[in-house]
């Protein structure tokens, strides 16, 4: 360890350590007083934080555990915490542990590749979490306490716009949207609706790039191998069919180009249609359930009329099914990546809770599926323009080919290569997308939801304007619907 010290020190020199208040109750800000190995990894990760922070370079799909900085959490890892129990050395709580130290350890490598040239190795901060890791064998309860994933709701902004009160108003707005919806799909149904000629996009057999799913069998969640995940990734891929009268209506892959004012600027290429695929847990009585989610992305939303309060640049559609332990599909949900426009499409097997009472937002369905059979697959129509969804179908496998649709790892957003050398998120650091904002963000704010409208990060989509609810939950589902036996 005794370089350690040094290569500390020149952190600090090049970039500034963090402020120390002896007072604070917090464990990292404690730890940094102490002149020992545990106080140099302290003192490193703030050093690392400065750094990333100053360059503007921090990921927010993860946020750091407070007090605990080499550590990470998101909602599944926090829905685990209380069986994580103490002590450290118990297996399924060493396990969690090593969960939170892991997306720390992915976390940070994308903020460092994005950020400047740094000399701090990746094998000296994961000799770092290690020694923090025996630090934290007493403070176990502290980071179960504190592996909790903020809301992304504003208390303060609701407490301005008067929620108590405007949440009707919203309300009544939202009723009218969904009885609005639920004509489309009827329209769609009978086929009796006209518009834009429909392109049709079929994703490719042989994908670039896939997810990798998390091994968290350990505490309990289903292991599914490589080949395994490959095979269910394709299988359950939709296809598109999208009305297109220009160029907004064509999928494409975000990437960074070159651009005469500021040297490099985000595009949908629609040149290379994209589905990008992310894979994750939801958890039904009791039973933790695999998840596969994908995303086509819009270059934007023209508007329908001036001023039109939903238009502007990327736009996007976000699907997502939930699978049975046979891999058969449960249930379907989508969102557009703004978490605005959040639908549900059970399949026959599960059944909707009974609805509360009350005003905020609940489960809304505008058509159920009989889940496809191995050799078929699932068709999207999407409309011209709005990218909403208007209807799903079923079909062979074998039915008519379309545009190639590349499949590839969402996490690739989050380091993309810039022109000119160097790499960056398409995402900033409050996890909102550069660009995308909408002008009903000063209409909707009273509802608590930062900058409504806007695309987002992984993890920080807000779903429901009147209520509380997060797409990325994994008690969402089981909110809403029980399995049938």
């Amino acid at each position: 360890m005794s370089h350690r010290p040094l290569l500390v020190a020149a952190c600090c020199t090049l970039i500034g350590c963090a402020g120390l208040d002896p007072h604070a109750d917090d464990p990292a800000a404690q730890r940094q007083l102490r002149q020992d190995a545990v106080g140099d990894c302290a003192r490193l990760f703030a050093a690392i934080d400065r750094r990333i922070d100053a360059d503007g370079t921090r990921d927010a799909q993860s946020p750091r555990v407070p007090g605990f900085p080499h550590l990470r959490v998101d909602r599944v890892l926090a829905r685990l915490a209380p069986a994580a129990k103490v002590p450290l050395g118990d297996p399924l709580a060493a396990q969690w542990y090593r969960a939170l130290a892991r997306l720390d350890a992915d976390g940070r490598a994308i903020e460092l590749a994005n950020s400047a040239p740094t000399t701090v190795s990746s094998d000296e901060l994961a000799a770092c979490r290690e020694t923090l890791a025996l630090a934290d064998q007493a403070e176990l309860a502290k980071v179960r306490a504190a592996a909790v994933v903020p809301d992304d709701y504003s208390t303060t902004l609701r407490a301005l716009g008067l929620y108590p009160l405007t949440r009707y108003l919203f309300a009544a707005g939202i009723e009218r949207w969904q009885q609005e919806t639920l004509a489309i799909f009827a329209a769609q149904a009978a086929e009796t609706t006209g518009g834009p000629r429909r392109v049709r996009y079929v994703p490719d057999a042989q994908p670039e790039s896939l997810p990798l799913l998390r091994d968290l069998s350990a505490v309990g969640l289903p292991r599914v191998a490589g080949a395994k995940l490959a095979e269910l990734v394709v299988r359950h891929a939709p296809r598109l069919e999208i009305e297109t009268a220009g160029e907004d209506d064509r999928p494409g892959a975000l990437a960074w180009q070159p651009d005469r004012t500021d040297g490099h600027r985000l595009v949908v290429a629609i040149a290379e249609p994209v589905l990008y695929v992310r894979s994750g847990y939801a958890q039904m009585a009791d039973r933790w359930l695999l998840q596969l989610s994908y995303t086509a992305w819009f270059p934007g939303r023209p508007p329908d009329r001036a001023p039109d309060l939903l238009a502007g640049r990327f736009d996007g559609l976000l699907w997502r099914v939930t699978l049975a332990e046979d891999g058969s599909p449960l249930i379907y949900d989508t969102i557009h990546p703004c978490g605005c426009y959040h639908l549900f499409i059970p399949g026959e097997r599960v059944r909707a809770r009974a609805r509360p009472a009350g005003v905020d937002e609940g489960l809304f369905v505008p058509q159920a599926l009989l889940a496809p059979r191995t050799e078929q697959r699932i068709v999207l129509r999407l409309a011209a323009g709005t990218h909403h969804l208007q209807q799903v179908l079923v079909e062979a496998a074998a039915a008519a080919a379309g545009i190639r649709l590349a499949l590839h790892d969402e996490d690739e957003l989050r380091s993309l290569a810039v022109p000119g050398g160097g790499r960056r998120s398409v995402f900033a650091a409050d996890g909102l997308l550069p660009g995308s904002e909408r002008l009903e963000r000063f209409v909707f704010w009273p509802m608590g939801v930062r900058s409504a409208g806007q695309m987002r990060q992984w993890g920080r989509h807000a779903t429901a304007f009147v209520g509380r609810r997060h797409f990325d939950d994994p008690l969402l589902l089981d909110r809403y619907f029980e399995r049938l036996p």
